[in-house]
């Protein structure tokens, strides 16, 4: 069984967000970039299950700009078997990336497809769901829990009602939460053999996927900075506060 991992390189979660001063964006230049976090429980996923015996292949592939290929470098350093990285310039919207990996999966053949459920910068959450409708591919998406029963995932999602256990018959996409393992850390051993393992590095536009944007990003800005709050007395000076001027009660 081979499964193909989708990774995404994004501002690292420990950073402060900075936008810039006209609007037209965030702050990128210098600035520290890393896996996207539930990206990183897609690779452990797959690694875990490889060690297991139940998968031969972990392929890990990027899509982005030069720069990108870090991203899967460490994936290769934490147990991927190869690369490949999908050069493409800019903002690469969730249904352009939907489409390049419809066209790697069509050539890889994997069984599985795993990526993070959303990524930390836009925050979409879409990828998966429209990779699921190209390939007509059974889903199953904010995976909390994986188990393989021959041709068949066991799969424990997190739903606003609580857990919801699934069966979905392979090929298939998940999409992994975070509270579905603790990502191990490459080490520097296994950084040194990933830099002889082989990336695979294609273009978008000789996919045929068109990469233009749909969406057009009009203005970026900071939320409002909350106002302060007060000290009350007492329980009915809460009461009387919430009914008659927050009007929430």
């Amino acid at each position: 069984m081979k499964i193909l991992v989708a990774v995404k390189r994004v501002i690292d979660y420990n950073v402060q967000i900075r936008v810039k001063e006209d609007g037209t964006g965030i702050v990128t230049e210098n600035v520290k970039m890393s896996t996207n976090p539930p990206d990183d429980n897609a690779i452990e996923e797959a690694v875990k299950i490889k060690e297991t015996g139940k998968a031969t292949e972990v392929v890990a592939i990027t899509i982005g700009e030069e720069k990108a290929q870090e991203t899967v470098r460490k994936a290769l350093a934490v147990g991927a078997d190869r690369g490949i990285h999908v050069k493409a310039e800019g903002i690469v919207e969730p249904l352009v990336v939907a489409k390049i990996l419809q066209k790697i999966v069509d050539k890889e053949k994997p069984d599985l497809v795993f990526m993070g459920k959303q990524a930390i910068d836009d925050d979409c959450n879409q990828t998966g769901q429209m990779l699921a409708a190209l390939l007509n591919w059974p889903q199953a998406t904010f995976a909390s829990k994986i188990g393989i029963k021959d041709k068949v995932l066991e799969v424990v999602r997190e739903v606003d009602e609580g857990l919801e256990t699934i069966e979905v018959v392979i090929p298939a996409i998940v999409t992994c939460d975070l509270r579905l393992n603790e990502p191990r850390y490459a080490s520097l051993p296994n950084i040194m053999k990933a830099k002889k393992k082989p990336i695979e590095q294609l273009n978008a536009s000789d996919l045929g996927v068109d990469t233009k944007s749909r969406i057009e990003q009009i203005k970026v800005e900071e939320p409002p900075k909350r106002k302060s709050g007060i000290k009350v007395a007492n329980v009915a000076e809460l009461v009387q506060k919430l009914k008659n001027e927050a009007k929430v009660i």
